[in-house]
């Protein structure tokens, strides 16, 4: 009969030693091959006549070895079920030899493994954790500058002769310059639209009274305020560095953009129903909307906190010999036969086992909370992440017989529903432990809340 036994050697490290015996595997193998000797095709003999001689001498080995390595997973996957044995990864074999095994003198076996045991623990306090809710203050000026922004957004162009104003809009051609001054060989052309007022010094004064037609030279450096030049470096394809290249502006219209009046059809138009009328309430309709968009950033601030909280703070001891052992065997597959070196793993073994930390972490709450992700669920996901993309595609659209022809395609593509499931599993880990902990709350400007999330970005 089959035994399983182990032996500690090391922290969640463990050896287990599998023995058969003959009977454990000996009939399944002669079954094998009674059942392969049906189905052979061999030259000179009709199917399901060949002598069970030939059959062993030719396949008896390997059918041999399959069997017995088939009996040992059996026992060895039997063993770590029926003991509720929690490991990472696989099994690891040691030292295994198939050279003792022989199809004519059957024998007992013994083959060794090493497992490594996932640990148990504890989650830090999230009750008296410092969480910090920042309370973004919207100011005045926030709010002009939106009420602004739609005012040009449903504004009206007028067309211009000539350029007579910082707030023209130019239609232009960005056309790379080479050191003589010519059209760089390869170089970047590019159309854009810009308001006058987005130059600066002498490039805002030399674009006054052109038409279209006309055309300047700059370097980018010269051309743009700090704020709009990394605006103009991202639309031409360029990095920071690049500010440097020298380019043409050749305009091809010159318009005015006549703001959009506020009065109660414009209102009515950006928010139907009649619940704006006046332009105080417009103001404070925009200030609702800033306020619940940098609530949003404020609640993903929490998030963040929180992952640092779990990550940081939550002790887990590791097998870390067993892990090392199995993250250098990873290299030996089909397409690269060569395991890792003990200095890849060393590299490669701390950012693994913060990786490793966060699932553990992440499988824990999902497990004791039963936070589980459900099928209409992600069916759900699509739809939204569809009207998304198509930009809401008004009221209704979501009913429409081929968005389920869409979203029941979505679901037959296993790489798209196993993201989603994490994306879906991963919210629901944050939003519940946001009911977990008690922020206290903390006023800070829009620019000091970005600069603080630029500078701690993940």
């Amino acid at each position: 009969m089959a035994t399983v036994t182990k032996e500690n050697i090391g922290l969640l490290h463990e050896k287990l030693t599998v023995t058969l015996e003959k009977k454990d595997y000996l009939p399944s193998f002669e079954k094998a091959l009674k059942d392969y000797s049906k189905k052979a095709n061999i030259p000179g003999f009709r199917k399901g006549m060949v002598p069970a001689g030939l059959i062993k001498k030719m396949y008896g080995p390997s059918l041999f070895t399959d069997e017995v390595l088939r009996t040992v997973d059996r026992e060895l996957i039997g063993h770590l079920q029926n003991n509720k044995v929690d490991i990472f990864a696989q099994p690891l074999p040691l030292d295994a030899d198939f050279s003792t095994m022989d199809v004519n003198n059957p024998g007992d076996y013994t083959f060794h493994f090493e497992i490594g045991l996932k640990p148990e623990f504890d989650l830090p306090s999230f009750t008296t954790a410092p969480i910090t809710r920042y309370v973004v203050d919207v100011t005045d000026e926030m709010i002009d500058n939106e009420v602004s922004r739609l005012q040009n957004r449903y504004g009206n162009m007028l067309d211009k002769e000539a350029v007579d104003s910082e707030e023209n809009v130019v239609n232009v051609v960005f056309t790379e310059l080479d050191e003589n001054g010519q059209p760089k060989e390869d170089g970047i052309v590019k159309d854009n639209s810009l308001l006058v007022k987005y130059f600066k010094g002498d490039a805002r004064a030399s674009l006054m009274g052109k038409k279209a037609e006309d055309s300047i030279e700059f370097v980018l450096a010269d051309a743009f305020e700090e704020k709009e030049l990394e605006f103009i470096l991202s639309d031409l394809g360029l990095e920071k560095g690049d500010t440097n290249r020298r380019f043409k502006l050749q305009i091809t219209k010159v318009g005015l953009l006549e703001k959009k009046e506020l009065n109660a059809e414009f209102f009515n138009q950006l928010y139907p129903g009649g619940e704006v009328v006046t332009e105080q309430d417009f103001r404070n309709k925009i200030k609702e909307e800033i306020q619940n968009y940098w609530n949003s950033q404020a609640r993903n601030q929490i998030h963040d906190q929180i992952y640092h909280l779990l990550l940081d703070h939550t002790t887990i001891n590791f097998p870390e010999s067993f892990l090392k052992k199995w993250i250098k065997t990873q290299g030996e597959n089909e397409e690269n036969s060569a395991t890792k070196t003990d200095e890849q793993v060393d590299q490669e073994f701390p950012g693994f086992l913060k990786q490793l930390t966060w699932t553990l972490i992440s499988e824990k709450i999902v497990f004791e909370n039963e936070l589980q992700v459900d099928p209409d669920e992600i069916r759900q996901f699509a739809r939204q992440q569809l009207l998304g993309y198509m930009g809401g595609m008004g009221a209704g659209a979501d009913q429409q017989p081929w968005m389920d022809s869409y979203v029941e395609k979505m679901m037959q593509d296993r790489k798209y529903v196993e993201d989603s499931y994490n994306r879906l599993q991963t919210q629901k880990i944050f939003e519940w432990a946001e009911t977990q902990v008690n922020p206290k709350d903390q006023s800070i400007s829009a620019d000091d809340f970005t600069k603080m999330v630029e500078n701690h970005h993940h």
